[in-house]
């Protein structure tokens, strides 16, 4: 049986040190919230199965402005240190009998799929760590005491990966210790008797704290991505017996089903090969081949979500998602918004950036004899630019 994984991700901080009128995680960076782009990297992961925001309630306007379209599990009241807020997330999801648990802070909205991967693949409970690359001093009253050899140590990230039962006990434990001062869930779990191992962090995935933190992440990145680029992508697949369709990640009743080695999404797959034309990296086929049996009957937001993976790991992102839908019927009106945001979730992006159009043919070609469906996209993708 496949492990059930969880996603802790604590946002109930205040956030003082970053300035502005709100707390950190509901500023925008680049157009999303900080938030939004924390919870969809989780969301939108394949190997993820729950994701559960710890919140301040106070905030909670904020935290549903910020998250629209989200799948997200309903968040729960954080507590007075990030240690009782962490430990409010276990119990919420407790309920659902996880296997494994990520614990990841909001205010690293950066968080790569790859990364999440490398978590997913990690035995027992494990930290992302780097290398520190300044020197290091131990300082006491305004003078150096000891030059720590800095081989040794690492600069620790989340999110950190853990055994759910084993974590869960842990902060028991603790609690019933009186001990409320670990700043992370590697330091607790290290108390109660766990081994904790490390695995490759993330220069990317850093963690937003002062008003300069936030003015590097909106300028830097952004002056980088001067390298627009805009793909196209086209499919169709043909009606066959069935009691419904997937269109843009929505299951619509219909009285037919559509055939396809997949899941037989048009849009989805559509969108997928708009964005892979964007980054001149072949096509759907080419890396989801029909005549691979584990796509059978596959769930197309794989593909997508996929698809969005590499642009953020060529540094990119995406700018706008369009999908024109061709076909007599189902009719697409009264879905749109729910394809926006589900669409919106797999790409990690606002829904204002996804736009979903339907037409039909004017009962002309095999669309309008209501053979099939078709559906025609583009993606507009920002990359670094370089030279090669």
């Amino acid at each position: 049986m496949a492990k059930v994984v969880a996603a802790v991700v604590v946002a109930a901080g205040r956030g003082v040190r970053a300035g502005g009128s709100q707390p950190k995680q509901y500023r925008d960076i680049q157009g999303v919230p900080v938030i939004r782009a924390a919870l969809a990297a989780f969301a939108g992961h394949p190997g993820v199965h729950l994701v559960q925001p710890v919140i301040n309630l106070d905030d909670l306007a904020h935290y549903q402005r910020a998250i629209g379209g989200l799948s997200v599990l309903a968040p729960v009241a954080g507590r007075a240190t990030r240690q009782g807020s962490v430990a409010a997330g276990l119990e919420a999801v407790a309920r659902y009998h996880p296997d494994q648990v990520l614990v990841h802070d909001a205010a690293r909205p950066f968080v790569s799929a790859a990364l999440i991967d490398r978590a997913l693949a990690s035995d027992g409970a494990a930290i992302p760590a780097l290398p520190v690359v300044d020197t290091v001093k131990l300082v006491a009253d305004g003078r150096v005491i000891e030059t720590l050899d800095r081989t040794r140590l690492r600069s620790v990230q989340t999110p950190q990966v853990f055994d759910f039962e084993a974590l869960l006990s842990a902060h028991k434990k603790a609690a019933a210790a009186g001990r409320h001062d670990f700043t992370d869930d590697a330091s607790l779990a290290e108390w109660a008797g766990i081994g904790v191992g490390v695995f490759e962090g993330d220069p990317g995935n850093v963690k937003l704290t002062t008003t300069e933190d936030f003015m590097r992440a909106e300028t830097a990145p952004g002056a980088t991505l001067t390298d627009v680029r805009i793909g196209s992508g086209y499919d169709v697949h043909a009606f066959a017996s069935g009691d419904h369709v997937m269109l843009g990640g929505v299951r619509i009743p219909h009285d037919k089903g559509l055939t396809g080695h997949s899941d037989a999404d048009v849009a989805l797959h559509a969108l997928v090969d708009a964005i892979l034309g964007a980054l001149a990296e072949g096509d759907i086929g080419t890396h989801f081949p029909p005549s691979d049996e584990r796509w059978r009957g596959a769930s197309s937001d794989k593909f997508l979500a996929f698809a969005v993976e590499r642009v953020r790991a060529r540094g990119g992102r995406l700018a706008h998602l369009d999908v024109t839908i061709v076909c007599e019927a189902p009719r697409i009106g009264p879905n749109r918004d729910a394809m926006r945001q589900r669409i919106a979730e797999i790409a990690g992006v606002s829904i204002d950036r996804v736009a979903v159009k339907a037409t039909t043919s004017e009962k002309l070609g095999f669309t309008g004899r209501r053979e099939g469906i078709a559906a025609h996209a583009t993606a507009t993708v920002r990359l670094p630019w370089t030279t090669a």
